[in-house]
């Protein structure tokens, strides 16, 4: 059992509305506060408000990542096993993850191939800098294993002081496999666990109404996140790297608006119902640029707009919030290879862009659905062999591209579980047809 759905009373204005309206103050706000002066160790006072709304919105979030993903896979897991089919339900799932993956990142390559981003960069050799936070398969392969019962990881860095500073943080691939295993071994104990799960469905739930208090804060979160990035950085950067974050958003514009819908009507689905359900998700992940944020109502927009079974949602949209990312972690990471390969002049063969594609689809959960997808570009780069700097030369548009990407890792994690029930014979045909426009789902 998961949370019901109960429609919010409408108000006087839509929250679509209401988040361009943010927009548009962010904008606005952020022009104005490039004109006061000031600079990054000295944001003038509009400058800093914008800043400090704009992280705060993200902090909240962050904060009850930990808790959503935790209780989420375990309530997924016990509710899949009350299905029929579960092992069919769960090979199909990771198939269908793959196969998406795939095509998206071959589209990256091509396009990334065709436009050739990095031999037009307006940027020069030398300003690209090393990022703090980089990926490779060892930490990859070792942050797998838990190093506490909660995933809880302290990382240490020299302030501008030259002062250590001590910092902690969840490792959320961790929280993952913990909860998996938690998950599985209070199905198999039987009745025995039956106290703990409903525990855990009740403290979800509290979790889940918590969460969506937080969204309807994504107005107010919005104009400080998009007035922050426009004061710092305007469109002398943007234009710098105009090729890069067209070329991406157009391999996400492909995947969205060309493969999405092709898929669906193979399936016998129309788009037009598909993306009128699944658009509060969307809306949201573009504006939060958060996967696991936007979960609760990826996941409410999947049962009660497109007819997913509520207990194979509750097991699939969990899953794919932390592993399937084709925005962030196909699309973005194969462009963004070749821009660097590009940028330096290092020829790549077949086999570079094979161990791309493999890295893309295989690697997809170390971006853990957080916002950025720094991890999975320097996985990439690391894994080619290609300069870490590369990374550095993107980071300062990245909020602007992370945005499209989330909205395209959404959408792809509403796609599969209506595929797979479709495919299955379990999705409710007559809800999906039925769907229009709607707002924002409360989740009770």
């Amino acid at each position: 059992m998961t949370a019901s759905i109960i429609p919010p009373p409408q108000p006087r204005f839509g929250f679509a509305t209401q988040v361009f309206v943010g927009v548009a103050v962010g904008l606005a706000l952020g022009f104005v506060a490039r004109t006061l002066g000031g600079d990054a160790a000295n944001p003038n006072w509009l400058l800093r408000t914008l800043d400090v709304t704009g992280s705060t919105f993200v902090q909240l979030l962050r904060a009850l990542v930990p808790a959503l993903v935790f209780t989420a896979i375990v309530a997924s897991i016990a509710n899949i096993r009350n299905l029929q089919g579960a092992a069919g339900l769960v090979w199909r799932t990771l198939l269908w993850f793959g196969i998406t993956a795939l095509i998206a990142v071959c589209i990256g390559l091509v396009i990334g191939t065709v436009l050739q981003p990095g031999a037009q960069s307006g940027l020069v050799p030398g300003s690209g800098t090393v990022p703090d936070t980089a990926g490779s398969w060892l930490d990859f392969l070792k942050g797998i294993v838990p190093s506490n019962p909660i995933g809880l990881t302290v990382s240490s860095h020299l302030d501008a002081g030259g002062k250590v500073v001590s910092s902690l943080s969840f490792n959320v691939l961790q929280i993952v496999v913990i909860a998996l295993v938690i998950g599985i071994a209070a199905v198999r104990i039987g009745e025995k666990s039956d106290a703990f799960l409903a525990f855990n469905r009740a403290f979800l739930d509290i979790v889940r109404k918590i969460l969506w208090w937080v969204i309807r804060l994504t107005p107010v979160g919005t104009a400080g996140l998009l007035g922050t990035a426009v004061a710092r950085y305007g469109w002398t950067t943007l234009a710098q790297l105009g090729t890069f974050a067209a070329a991406v958003y157009l391999g996400l514009a492909i995947v969205l608006f060309v493969v999405y819908p092709i898929i669906l009507v193979a399936n016998g689905l129309r788009p037009a119902a598909f993306f009128a359900g699944a658009w509060p998700a969307i809306q949201l992940g573009f504006v939060s640029r958060s996967s696991i944020g936007t979960l609760p109502v990826t996941e409410a927009v999947a049962v009660a707009n497109l007819g997913v079974p509520r207990d194979y949602a509750a097991f699939a949209v969990p899953l794919a919030a932390t592993t399937k990312m084709d925005g962030c972690a196909a699309i973005y990471p194969a462009i963004a290879g070749l821009f660097v390969a590009q940028f330096y002049g290092i020829p790549l063969h077949l086999s570079d862009y094979v161990l791309i594609a493999f890295v893309s689809v295989i690697g997809s959960a170390a971006t853990a659905g957080l916002t950025g997808a720094i991890v999975m570009l320097t996985l990439t780069l690391s894994t080619l062999g290609l300069p870490l700097e590369g990374a550095g030369l993107l980071l300062a548009i990245d909020p602007i591209i992370d945005m499209g990407r989330t909205a395209v890792n959404v959408a792809g994690q509403a796609l599969v579980p209506t595929v797979v029930a479709k495919r299955m014979g379990m999705l409710d045909q007559d809800r999906y047809d039925s769907t229009v426009a709607t707002g924002l789902p409360e989740i009770a």
